[in-house]
């Protein structure tokens, strides 16, 4: 008898452990999307709210990681149920002069984006070797190219989950160095505060970290794994995993863009610095907490900007492919065309850029304003019985979603008002 517990407990066992390692099967596709709002343009606005407001503003980005949950959420839902990408799904649903109208100024997004990561990637190699910025970019946009252009999925997938690991250790080592008040840090993830002039670096953190090209990657990349569709058990597993990658890769997401905050009010706002550039970060940094944090700092937004330039390539990509009917595809040449009209428009932009920290802001103001046509779209096609039959949103999330897009639409209202 004792033979037989022991039996069926490492059967049990055996089935925990297969389990474990089915949904880490799964894991990968919520972490090409969580580049994207660790970018430099998120950089920007967490150095900026941790100089200015310390630990208070901690908490915008536990509300927007949670915005963010419930809309990447939904849109691979939409890949996943259709098998098509949300650019696809609305060349298939609407008009087509609507459909790429609506397209054309989410390729332009993912236009902007490229601007911002190489920006950020190019600051980085100045700050490391002393490349001028155009140059910097320049190279940013080659490796990135080759990457996307001889690299299968999964091997991209793999290189990407590798620089968000750097990421994340890069300011685990500088955390480790400064001294950080814990109790005003986790007061500040859950305590909505607005200290006075803060309102626009909140409305800065939403707008970096909800971004509309992330909303069109996630749609697309989420079919890389493959599943028995016509299998409705198949279905319901298939879509409870993405649930868990997205909380997986965005709580990854949460900690890295908190990690930020964190250093920057442990250094500049305990010291009264005001921090108005990325360069100006990094050399601060330096005779704060010791040389080597200058170069961690660089190597990190390195890392962030070669990223996050080929998730906006993917994005820039597939919108374009959608454009004609067509999935993702780098050998396809309508994926070609879409992505080099997201990184050739960027790269001459930047040729007449000066001020290359306004120039973060300004693509993220312009994500802003495009980023409700992209959510409406997405509620529409999820909430169409016609599209996603029974997977359809239920009453209780389109309310969700129409809040945040609601929200998100408010957002844009108070930026013109103010600009």
């Amino acid at each position: 008898m004792w033979l037989s517990r022991i039996k069926d407990k490492l059967n049990t066992v055996h089935q925990s452990g297969r389990h474990v390692s089915e949904v880490f099967r799964y894991i990968g596709p919520g972490i090409i999307v969580t580049v994207g709002f660790i970018d430099p343009g998120n950089w920007a606005a967490n150095l900026a709210a941790g100089a200015m407001f310390g630990y208070d503003l901690l908490w915008v980005v536990t509300l927007s990681t949670i915005m963010l949950i419930l809309l990447q959420h939904n849109v691979a839902h939409l890949g996943i149920v259709t098998g098509r990408c949300l650019s696809e799904c609305a060349y298939d649903a609407l008009p087509r002069w609507l459909s790429r109208t609506l397209l054309s100024t989410a390729g332009l997004a993912a236009a902007a984006t490229a601007l911002a990561e190489f920006i950020g990637a190019a600051i980085a190699l100045k700050m490391l070797f002393g490349i001028p910025l155009f140059i910097g970019s320049v190279l940013t946009a080659i490796v990135c190219t080759v990457m996307l252009l001889t690299n299968s999925y999964s091997k991209l997938e793999k290189v990407i989950a590798g620089f968000v690991s750097l990421i994340a250790l890069a300011y685990l080592a500088e955390l480790s160095m400064v001294d950080i008040n814990w109790a005003e840090a986790g007061l500040g993830w859950v305590n909505p505060v607005l200290p006075n002039e803060s309102m626009l670096v909140v409305l800065s953190i939403l707008g970096a970290v909800i971004m509309p090209h992330n909303l069109f990657l996630h749609s697309e990349i989420i079919q890389s794994r493959e599943f028995n569709k016509k299998d409705p058990e198949v279905m319901k597993k298939r879509l409870r995993y993405e649930f868990l990658d997205t909380i997986f890769s965005m709580g990854i997401g949460w900690a890295i863009n908190s990690a930020m905050i964190i250093l920057a009010a442990a250094t500049f706002f305990q010291e009264g610095i005001m921090v108005e550039e990325l360069e100006q970060a990094k050399e601060l940094l330096v005779p704060l907490i010791g040389p080597s944090a200058g170069t961690i700092f660089a190597l990190a937004l390195l890392f962030a900007g070669l990223a996050s330039s080929a998730t906006a390539g993917m994005a820039g990509a597939s919108i374009f492919a959608g454009m004609f009917g067509e999935s993702y595809d780098m050998k396809d040449m309508h994926s070609r065309i879409g992505l080099a009209l997201t990184y050739v428009p960027a790269l001459g932009l930047i040729l007449f850029i000066e001020d290359s920290f306004k120039a973060l802001l300004i693509s993220q103001m312009f994500l802003s304003l495009q980023l409700p046509l992209t959510i409406f779209l997405q509620l529409y096609l999820t909430g169409s019985e016609r599209i996603m039959g029974e997977y359809k949103n239920r009453p209780s999330t389109a309310i969700m979603l129409w809040i945040i897009g609601i929200i998100v639409t408010g957002m844009n209202f108070y930026l013109l008002a103010v600009a």
